[in-house]
């Protein structure tokens, strides 16, 4: 009987790689898997393979506004998951002097790994109301109201469960400077129910470095997200209602 050589991974069809391997991992491991030889790194560069990674991690992204400005970042679907996964970074590059013109959110919040509310909302940063507040943004509407699928909680053990089984992730994007950045926590670092009107508020925080160098906490920034839910009436009776979803930030001076 003749003998062969065995068959090794760069034998493999590149085609069967990038379809049926590489294609079905998450961002960060793929992004080690590309370390594993040049023939995976090539691959695992290919533009498909990271926007449909972008679409699975934030279904946001998916949207036309969202699909072509992120194809015209430098490095394009890859650069984006790389600057919006998990967290901002500290960074010694020189703040811009102004705010882009238009700050893009990119959110998302999913319950047991299934996604429960999603949007993409512009806001303008060139208005007397925005330059003058503190840095606020709200993506609904005081009659807004998001119904869900999920139970809303009533009791202290249905408010622990929320808090482990909830996700969100808010993803700031400047399309000027190409540049973004996701704010949450992802993960609730507390939930809240209201004795009397029953609402429950899940809150997501995270202490972000700013520009400022002047001493050890006063260039840290505090970014909080609140979500108030309700439960809902007549055939959404007993489930969570999304009512409100904010997003602030102050500096460390003005939180002490």
């Amino acid at each position: 009987m003749s003998s062969t050589a065995p068959t090794t991974f760069s034998d493999v069809n590149r085609d069967i790689v990038e379809a049926h391997i590489l294609s079905r991992l998450d961002g960060p491991t793929l992004a080690s898997a590309s370390c594993a030889s040049s023939q995976v790194h090539s691959s695992s560069q290919q533009d498909h393979i990271w926007t449909t990674i972008c679409h699975s991690t934030w279904p946001s992204t998916a949207t036309p506004l969202l699909r072509h400005l992120i194809s015209t970042f430098p490095g394009g679907p890859r650069s984006f998951f790389s600057l919006s996964f998990p967290f901002l970074l500290p960074t010694t590059t020189a703040a811009a002097s102004s705010p882009p013109p238009v700050l893009i959110s990119a959110v998302d919040i999913h319950y047991k790994n299934k996604l429960i509310f999603t949007k993409v909302q512009e806001t303008e940063t060139l208005t007397g109301w925005f330059r003058c507040s503190p840095f606020r943004i709200d993506l609904l509407d005081t009659k807004d109201v998001i119904p869900t699928t999920v139970r809303h909680p009533d009791s202290d053990e249905t408010c622990a469960e929320l808090a482990e089984e909830i996700s969100l992730s808010w993803v700031l994007i400047d399309p000027v400077g190409r540049r973004a950045a996701n704010l949450s926590s992802q993960k609730a670092v507390s939930v809240e129910r209201h004795w009397l009107t029953g609402e429950v508020q899940v809150r997501f925080a995270s202490i972000l470095a700013g520009g400022n160098r002047r001493g050890p906490t006063s260039g840290l920034v505090q970014c909080g997200i609140v979500v108030t839910c309700g439960g809902g009436s007549e055939e959404g009776a007993g489930m969570m209602q999304v009512r409100e979803v904010i997003c602030w930030w102050r500096t460390w001076m003005e939180c002490s």
